[in-house]
């Protein structure tokens, strides 16, 4: 026999606990609305990988991703918001009460924030998971350029973001080395950035490869490429890698249920606001320009505000019929 689930109420439920959706909660305690925040993994979501964040105001002499969450946390603890560690298993968006379900609860509420952030998209190559986020691969060159001032670094891919990000590399590192999985001379990204790039003299391009394995004592080492035509191994020696190919939102549950991009992102109006009444998104699982810890911030006290202004305004509505 199936075990019943526990059957809670919230005025507010955010699903994922990164910078958008813990600045989100903050806003919704302080205005008194009962918040709940469910978050499967680690509480700070992809930031709390990174191990040098220069670039978030109030932080003169920089912060590590994982010490910044954890104020984020401390202050959304501190003004109320509950927490739950678990995976949310299905939802239903539709009509006044909107309904979270998880494996052992199914927590009602008035209004859902979506703030289930995404994943960048790995190459699946051996090694890769030893050496993922601060011990080698990294997927943010804002973050990480400075640590790798005067160093050799290794770029995968060849789209807009990888050449962008791999000319920004170049105002720090001593060699920026891309691994180009197409023949000398073709790459993803557009015209103007494939010009720049080729001309940039720190730059340097090894044509027809993929990554083969990732290797290194606790911290990556060297790369092993393969060449797709002669099948010949080539080594880059380098202390990081930068995997730009793709990255893919976390929006698997709200299939059918709130429009999304092709790509699976969550479509937003300047309110946060999706395509159902009362369900807000915010972070990197909506459709934007810069996916960062500052922009995240702006998207949580957005929808945080206006989670408050609806309930609010739901409320004297009733009052009044």
């Amino acid at each position: 026999m199936a075990r019943e689930k526990k059957i809670e109420q919230y005025d507010v439920v955010i699903i994922g606990g990164g910078a958008g959706g813990l600045t989100a909660g903050i806003y919704c305690c302080r205005a008194r609305l009962k918040t709940l925040l469910i978050e499967k993994a680690l509480v700070g979501g992809l930031a709390t990988y990174t191990n040098e964040i220069e670039n978030y105001p109030g932080f003169p002499e920089g912060t590590t991703g994982l010490g910044l969450m954890n104020l984020f946390e401390k202050q959304a603890k501190k003004f109320g918001v509950k927490f739950k560690g678990t995976d949310v298993k299905s939802v239903d968006l539709e009509g006044e009460v909107k309904r979270v379900e998880t494996f052992r609860n199914i927590f009602e509420c008035k209004v859902v924030i979506v703030a289930s952030g995404g994943r960048p998209r790995i190459t699946g190559a051996e090694g890769e998971q030893d050496f993922l986020f601060d011990k080698g691969i990294s997927f943010c060159a804002t973050c990480d350029a400075a640590s790798n001032t005067d160093k050799d670094v290794l770029i995968i891919g060849s789209g807009d973001a990888a050449i962008e990000e791999g000319m920004f590399l170049t105002k720090f590192a001593n060699k920026v080395i891309v691994s180009v999985i197409h023949d000398e001379g073709k790459m993803d990204c557009n015209e103007i950035a494939k010009a720049e790039a080729l001309a940039n003299p720190k730059m340097e391009f090894v044509w027809n490869t993929v990554v083969k394995r990732f290797e290194g004592n606790e911290h990556l080492e060297n790369v092993v490429l393969e060449n797709l035509k002669t099948k010949e191994e080539v080594n880059i020696k380098v202390p990081t890698c930068f995997e730009f190919i793709g990255y893919e939102p976390n929006t698997e549950i709200f299939k059918d249920k709130i429009k999304m991009t092709d790509r699976g992102y969550v479509i937003v109006n300047e309110n946060k606001e999706t395509s159902v009444e009362g369900v807000y998104a915010v972070g990197d699982v909506t459709d934007k320009f810069l996916k960062q810890v500052a922009t995240a911030v702006g998207d949580g006290a957005i929808a945080g505000y206006a989670a408050e202004k609806y309930i609010a305004e739901d409320e004297m509505y009733k009052s009044q019929i």
